[in-house]
């Protein structure tokens, strides 16, 4: 792994050496789910010292309790700080519906987001094809407010936050050739799919609906609150017109900085020839963000790649310049998913790898769950990988107040880390101390 400054601050952090230690001892492995297909895409730490893990099941057996019918529903579980089930439900109708990100309230309640095909029970309304769809649950579960957005093609919610008016901001994508341009607040027609940020109120009453983007495919994955109100987006786009002012091939990193009423500040591109795709971002300490994915570039921003992809991690200021960027991964598939911010002001990064050389020294077959510990200068303090046979990936992390990581995500293993198979996929946690 290289390590490239773009900043005169920062000039001085030492390169790092291979690999990168294994270290941060696994306490225990463990898999949910029925007969058919689970997985967690989210997990957060809890006012009462637990955690509470969201992500979607298929099965309506095993561990799953409260489901009818084997089409896909929001799945939540909450467990206490001696790792206790708490409680165990899932929401949703009669078709597909997928959890991607759960939040802790400051009510003490939960809000979860995902995309949802269905029109009946759980969630009321639907456009047509997938919607945003959003839940307010109470702290014990149950469901306070529900609400859908979206129009007649795929709309899809990936991020949900909490803002400093006790409102939320939700954000994924919008197919706008299918919205005819509606979503926005201004008129315009991009074409393809957009970056698309929602604003609500703290009853989940629309506030306003921005979308951006160009005329191919723009995927927001994660947004963020910024100190000055204001938000930023990123994801992932090959567009090289409309709202975005280069590309610098395929897709790259694409970051967009909004004010608090929506309105585009500025917007930058980040990434090389290849294929480059953001994920997650989360505000450093020093006021800068840091935000994780994956590339396949080794020019332009991107200094190195070992393999097939690298996980890729950069710094920018609030104004978007550069001050570093970091490759890590062997000779084959490595990718980042999510990141934290720790208790010493470091990071966690979640993610997969299938490489064995290079930053990495053990695979245990096809992918693996990743987990890297990342002090508050970028250097790797510690990582594991979790899996066995078969293929295993981690979407999600968090730090509890006990200073231990919980790791989610999906198995199809039953065998080395993994000691149990119920299905086809199961949910897969581990938790590291």
């Amino acid at each position: 792994m290289l390590f490239i400054s773009c900043s005169e601050d920062e000039s001085t952090i030492p390169a790092l050496l291979n690999p990168i230690p294994i270290s941060g001892e696994v306490e225990w492995v463990k898999t949910f789910g029925g007969s058919k297909n689970e997985l967690a895409n989210s997990v957060v730490n809890t006012f009462d010292g637990g955690y509470v893990v969201l992500g979607y099941t298929q099965s309506n057996d095993g561990d799953i309790i409260d489901k009818p019918g084997v089409d896909f529903d929001y799945w939540v579980m909450k467990f206490n700080e001696s790792d206790e089930l708490e409680w165990n439900k899932t929401y949703g109708g009669s078709l597909d519906d997928r959890g991607n990100k759960i939040i802790q309230t400051q009510d003490g309640g939960y809000a979860i987001v995902g995309y949802s095909q269905s029109g009946d029970v759980d969630a009321t309304q639907n456009a047509g094809s997938y919607d945003f769809w959003v839940v307010k649950l109470t702290s014990g579960g149950v469901i306070s407010w529900e609400k859908s957005f979206g129009y007649i093609g795929s709309d899809k919610g990936y991020s949900l936050l909490q803002t400093s008016d006790n409102g939320y901001l939700l954000s994924g994508v919008i197919d706008v050739t299918a919205s005819g341009g509606a979503g926005n607040s201004k008129s315009a027609l991009h074409a393809g799919g957009d970056y698309w940020a929602i604003k609500l109120d703290v009853n989940g009453s629309t506030q306003w609906t921005k979308y951006f983007g160009g005329s191919l495919n723009d995927t927001l994955y994660d947004a963020m609150e910024t100190p000055d109100g204001g938000f930023v987006l990123v994801g992932s786009s090959d567009s090289v017109d409309v709202d975005i002012a280069s590309n610098n091939g395929s897709y790259d990193f694409w970051v967009v900085k909004i004010n608090a009423s929506g309105i585009l500040e500025w917007e930058k591109s980040y990434g090389g020839s290849e294929i480059d795709s953001a994920r997650d971002v989360v505000l450093a300490e020093d006021g800068n963000y840091v935000i994780i994915g994956d590339t396949r570039s080794s020019d332009i921003n991107v200094s190195q790649n070992s393999g097939s992809a690298d996980l890729w991690m950069i710094k920018i200021s609030p104004n978007g310049t550069l001050i570093w960027e970091k490759t890590i991964g062997g000779g084959s598939f490595d990718v980042g998913r999510a990141i934290t911010k720790t208790q010493d002001n470091g990071f966690l990064v979640a993610g997969s790898s299938r490489s064995q050389d290079g930053d990495l020294s053990m695979n245990n077959g096809q992918n693996d769950a990743w987990v890297i510990k990342v002090n508050s200068t970028g250097g790797i303090v510690w990582q594991q990988t979790i899996g066995g046979s078969n293929i295993d990936f981690a979407y999600g992390v968090a730090e509890l107040n006990d200073k231990k990581v919980v790791l989610v995500g999906e198995s199809s293993s039953d065998d080395l880390d993994i000691l149990e198979n119920k299905g086809f996929t199961d949910l897969l946690m581990a938790k590291i101390k």
